[in-house]
């Protein structure tokens, strides 16, 4: 009997003790878009016994921030490429191992009335030189994020720009040409993810008669029933490039967890969850496609071979051939505001002045052909400031009085958020009266709540008085210090905007994700 009770205490340990062993915790930097994976995560550590602590930001950002050395076990963007040439071009190896784990092309998604009257739906023909001249011609509007800060539309411009050079391997010489100007007439809705631009798209449905963005984004705002109008999806004949989801592994520490979930994600049904329920096609070609996916062959265009080509593609997009943008900067100096969150509020437009040299920051800066209006206020609005930036350079007369005026602020008095916001909106729509093809957009920065002038409620019925005028303008409100978290929330719902979170990041990176935005 004290034999058997050994046995059965013996098995208990051993169960508890395989209970107890430790989990492996490793951080993964990942795109955005791959926040559908977080319903997995509990399943993940309980077949691998590893707990994933995801980080999420943008595939650039991403890319500059691992490529200036700051560490993660692991990273997962749409694609690696362009974290190799950056890599490529410092002469340190930053990736040791890649593994594509699942599928996304950049398409296009047309509704379908519109698509049916030029006879493009299932019309395997239609090209993205059509696209560049409907949209020149004025006949095609769109909605596509920031080339600069989301790798759906930086993939959509690529694909334009490769087409018009004959399917090449683009050069920075082929990058300017009148026909990508045209193609850009078109665009009319922007975003810096290409998440929030669905979203923005489904919001506002009568602006816009197309979008560009990852098939598995386009599949889903079709199964949505948000939709007043089916999209049908255009693949392009002279290829698309496409998003293969590779997981990096950045520490080499972490090779053993890396294989363990490469070999968890490449489980035959693993990859069929991931096809069902991310709408993104599996790598294993074994694997059928379900009915959602046509099963033509999707063409692959060739993603730029240099770090100087892609940035030439950005640089001469946002400064030369999309519409420019309006951009009003509504900035708090009450009392409060006094000392660090001062500092840090000039610190961040000057960034934007081009004080920030980073990768990202180049692209963030304030753009040629821009109009940057400052509203500052504390009791009630103070004159606005208009800057015309001619370059965007740093020698640029414009941005250097705008640096000259950030430095002279200083802070006192109350808040009277809503009376400035309500200044800005009448700045903006009389702006846009007179300037329609411009992008406009408002970000507001407050520390504090309100305690002048007119209240959230009463700015609402403004609003709503005002909608047609208003609408189309959005407002990207920033929690910061002690502003009313819900009140930013609900101003961001009302105007079409997003609300930005600075307690967990820099002002100055909010800044910079605005940038996106607007």
């Amino acid at each position: 009997m004290k034999a058997f009770h050994l046995i059965i205490l013996s098995f208990v340990l051993l169960i508890l003790s395989a209970c107890t062993q430790p989990i492996e915790q490793v951080s993964i930097l990942a795109g955005s878009e791959l926040k559908d994976i977080k319903p997995m995560l509990d399943e993940i550590q309980r077949e691998t016994g590893i707990q994933i602590e995801f980080q999420f930001t943008g595939t650039l950002d991403g890319a500059e921030t691992l490529a200036t050395g700051q560490l993660y076990d692991m990273g997962w963007f749409s694609h690696a490429k362009y974290l190799s040439l950056l890599e490529g071009r410092a002469g340190e190896k930053i990736i040791h191992a890649a593994e594509k784990l699942m599928l996304s092309p950049v398409i296009a998604g047309v509704k379908k009335s519109i698509a049916d009257r030029w006879g493009w739906c299932d019309n395997p023909s239609v090209s993205w030189k059509d696209f560049a001249d409907r949209a020149s011609s004025g006949q095609l509007s769109y909605a596509m994020t920031n080339p600069a800060s989301s790798n759906s539309g930086f993939s959509a411009t690529v694909g334009v720009q490769s087409a018009l050079a004959g399917g090449e391997t683009l050069q920075p010489e082929m990058i300017d040409s009148e026909a990508m100007k045209g193609f850009a007439k078109g665009h009319r809705l922007t975003a810096g993810s290409s998440g929030w631009l669905a979203e923005k798209y489904m919001a506002e449905q009568g602006r816009v008669d197309a979008i560009f963005n990852y098939e598995s984004v386009l599949l889903g705002m079709n199964e949505s029933g948000h939709l007043r109008e089916t999209l049908c999806l255009i693949y392009p004949p002279e290829g698309v490039i496409t998003a293969d989801y590779p997981l990096l592994l950045l520490n080499k520490n972490k090779t053993s967890a890396y294989t363990k979930l490469i070999s968890y994600f490449k489980r035959p049904e693993v990859q069929r969850r991931l096809m069902a329920e991310t709408a993104r096609r599996p790598v294993a070609p074994e694997i059928g496609l379900d009915k959602r996916f046509p099963n033509s062959i999707v063409m692959e265009l060739p993603f730029p071979g240099k770090v100087e080509t892609v940035d030439q593609i950005l640089t001469t997009y946002l400064d030369k051939q999309r519409a420019p943008s309006t951009s009003i900067f509504v900035l708090d100096l009450s009392g409060s505001m006094r000392g660090e969150n001062l500092d840090q509020l000039k610190q961040a437009m000057r960034n934007l002045a081009g004080a920030d040299k980073s990768i990202t920051g180049k692209f963030a800066r304030f753009r040629a052909r821009e109009q940057v209006i400052v509203i500052p206020f504390s009791n009630r609005p103070m004159r606005s400031q208009s800057y015309e930036i001619a370059s965007g350079v740093g020698n640029d007369p414009a941005l250097q009085d705008l640096r000259r005026a950030v430095d002279s602020l200083t802070a006192n008095g109350g808040t009277a958020i809503y009376d400035a916001l309500a200044r800005a909106y009448k700045t903006a729509s009389q702006a846009r009266e007179h300037d329609p093809d411009r992008f406009y957009s408002i970000a507001l920065l407050s520390d504090g709540k309100n305690t002048q002038g007119d209240t959230f409620h009463q700015f609402r019925e403004i609003y709503n008085k005002n909608h047609d005028d208003y609408a189309g303008i959005p407002t990207f409100p920033i929690i910061f210090g002690g502003a009313d978290k819900h009140e930013m929330i609900s101003l961001a719902e009302l105007t079409g905007g997003r609300e930005f979170d600075s307690t967990k990041q820099s002002l100055a990176q909010v800044f910079k994700k605005i940038r996106g935005y607007q």
